[in-house]
């Protein structure tokens, strides 16, 4: 048998099977309980996932198992294309968004001790600063993802964080931090563990839901409601968020996943 050369992806690949590049997924498991973001009125809100069984092996179809579902586009763990945003009409749909634009290193900020200590604690370029001291400049063709902790609320009332007032109280950007991610480093996206990636309070900010605003504006992406960021380091993974191909769609669940490189 002829030697077969090892090339960089076979070597990935040999990596992934030998668990010395482990493979983590950021996302949520779809059901009927899964939250979806609740808009203050008059504005109106996203369907949540709901599904019916076709057949399981019954007289509607003996030899197969399948099911309809039906939800919004923007229902648990998912992916925010740049039309989604008013700032960002005439950008990209999800479906024109080039595949290679899906996938980049991870830049891992976590702010988790802060909103543990206040829910409606906001990221600020101070963090951002701090994080770039400690783990150099954010690169060009980055995801910089959020960790909050708040994926560990995705069962409880605490995910959406209703209080006595009305509001939301989950963490976000503040504007200034989401313009500065927009427009001074050339990011892919952002992303974050609450169901949206702006704060539960955002639509009372001066400039309303400000990480959508600046974010879309300037054609980047948006991934809301992820897992298990703490299992990711500061640099250095991979993340491949891949939402539906939706023919003119404003975003899409996605089934997002990182590669990192075990020590």
């Amino acid at each position: 048998m002829a030697n077969v050369k090892e090339t960089t992806l076979t070597e990935l690949m040999g990596n992934i099977i030998d668990h010395s590049i482990e493979v983590v997924d950021l996302t949520h498991v779809l059901n009927e309980d899964t939250p979806v973001i609740q808009l203050p009125e008059p504005f109106v809100n996203t369907k949540g996932f709901k599904i019916d069984r076709i057949s399981k092996y019954d007289d509607n179809g003996p030899f197969f198992y399948w099911n309809n579902i039906s939800m919004g586009e923007h229902c648990g763990t998912h992916f925010d294309a740049p039309v989604h945003w008013i700032s960002g009409r005439g950008h990209q749909h999800v479906d024109e968004i080039p595949a290679e634009k899906l996938i980049g290193e991870a830049c891992v900020i976590n702010i988790k001790e802060k909103c543990d200590n206040d829910p409606d604690y906001l990221l600020t370029i101070a963090d951002i600063e701090e994080y770039e001291a400690n783990h150099g400049k954010i690169p060009p063709h980055s995801w910089v993802l959020v960790h909050t902790g708040w994926d560990k609320y995705v069962d409880d009332k605490r995910f959406l964080n209703v209080g006595e007032d009305g509001q939301s109280h989950t963490p976000g950007p503040t504007a200034e931090a989401a313009e500065f991610l927009a427009t001074k480093r050339d990011i892919l996206g952002f992303g974050v563990e609450p169901v949206g990636t702006d704060a539960g309070l955002a639509s009372t900010f001066e400039t309303p839901f400000p990480a959508h605003y600046f974010m879309h504006q300037e054609n980047k992406y948006g991934l809301a409601s992820l897992k298990n960021l703490d299992k990711l380091p500061p640099r250095g993974s991979i993340v491949i968020a891949s939402p539906l191909r939706i023919d003119g769609g404003s975003g899409s669940p996605a089934r997002v996943m990182a590669l990192v490189e075990n020590s």
